[in-house]
């Protein structure tokens, strides 16, 4: 028997997530989501890579689908039940064909994003990519900024973290740094100073964060998710192993957790990543099903320093800031 305050309890912990958290209506391709909370509306806003994972290839080696990329949004009252609003209004003159991995903050008084480019729909992967940063006052519409100077033509994937002295710390990978993730240093968001090398280990999507005391940053290291922390942000110390390194039990997310993005709300931290369907009962029948995606979300846990996350556990979510 369910008593009240059972009932109580579980309004207090949060409503429960499906699974998956999001599937994009569209193509089935979402991934590298990047998740704020619009207090216009009170609403959670998800921003989201809209891969083309229904288009059809010419061959296997074909990667149009990853290319000619939007950026799909998605919104949710209570961080769990979410529903597609269409894809974000970013202007073509400072873009391009296709958009990868937004980045969105709030700062300084205006909405931030920083944005992926590859200046075309490609069949390979051997095209030029840079960062250009967008500005907004209400996360609908995008005013060009610069576009980033980081010392290379093959750079994706910005995260943004304040520095507790000032100033900015970008975080990016490097493609020509054997996908190395890097930093560089800006006092006003605009100029930026290129600074360390963090990994040796070739990955992307990096996620940085302040939780607990500590500075993290959470990446994609294609065998699961790295995780690196820092109690100054300057000296950076790895955690052995991966999290999101073995597949799920449950549907839709039988395969690693890839690109994260992080939910700081209070004491809890939620990580949402992408899964491909590779794992599904689907792919046997249809080969091109591994190439959809689904975002996931799970609830990390630190204990001592170091991070880990039960993915098959139920994740009720309390984005309480």
């Amino acid at each position: 028997m369910i008593t009240p305050l059972l009932l109580l309890a579980a309004a207090a912990s949060g409503p429960v997530a499906p699974k998956p958290l999001f599937r994009d209506p569209v193509h089935d391709g979402a991934a590298d989501a990047s998740t704020v909370r619009d207090a216009q509306t009170g609403e959670w806003v998800m921003f989201y890579t809209n891969r083309r994972a229904d288009l059809p290839q010419d061959d296997a080696s074909d990667v149009r689908w990853v290319h000619g990329t939007a950026i799909g949004v998605a919104r949710s009252k209570d961080g769990a039940a979410w529903r597609y609003t269409g894809t974000a209004n970013i202007p073509g003159s400072c873009t391009g064909e296709t958009l990868w991995a937004p980045e969105v903050q709030w700062l300084e008084g205006q909405w931030h994003m920083w944005l992926t480019v590859v200046p075309g729909i490609y069949r390979d992967w051997n095209a030029p990519r840079f960062i250009v940063h967008l500005t907004s006052p209400d996360l609908k519409t995008w005013t060009c900024g610069d576009r980033l100077e980081l010392g290379s033509d093959r750079v994706i994937d910005a995260s943004v973290l304040a520095l507790p002295k000032g100033g900015y710390r970008l975080f990016f990978n490097d493609e020509r740094q054997n996908k190395a993730i890097v930093t560089a240093d800006s006092p006003d968001l605009v100029h930026w100073t290129i600074r360390d090398r963090l990994t040796q280990t070739p990955g992307e999507g990096p996620k940085a964060f302040r939780w607990k005391g500590r500075y993290w940053l959470i990446s994609d290291a294609w065998k699961g998710l790295l995780v690196m922390r820092s109690d100054d942000g300057e000296q950076w110390f790895t955690q052995p192993g991966h999290i999101l390194a073995t597949p799920g039990r449950h549907p839709t997310d039988r395969a690693k957790g890839q690109h994260p993005d992080i939910i700081v709300a209070g004491t809890r931290a939620y990580i949402l990543y992408f899964v491909h369907q590779e794992g599904e009962e689907e792919a046997k029948a249809n080969p091109d099903w591994k190439r959809r995606t689904v975002l996931q979300i799970a609830e990390l846990r630190e204990k001592d320093g170091v991070i880990s996350v039960d993915r098959d556990a139920p994740v009720h979510v309390r984005l309480k800031l």
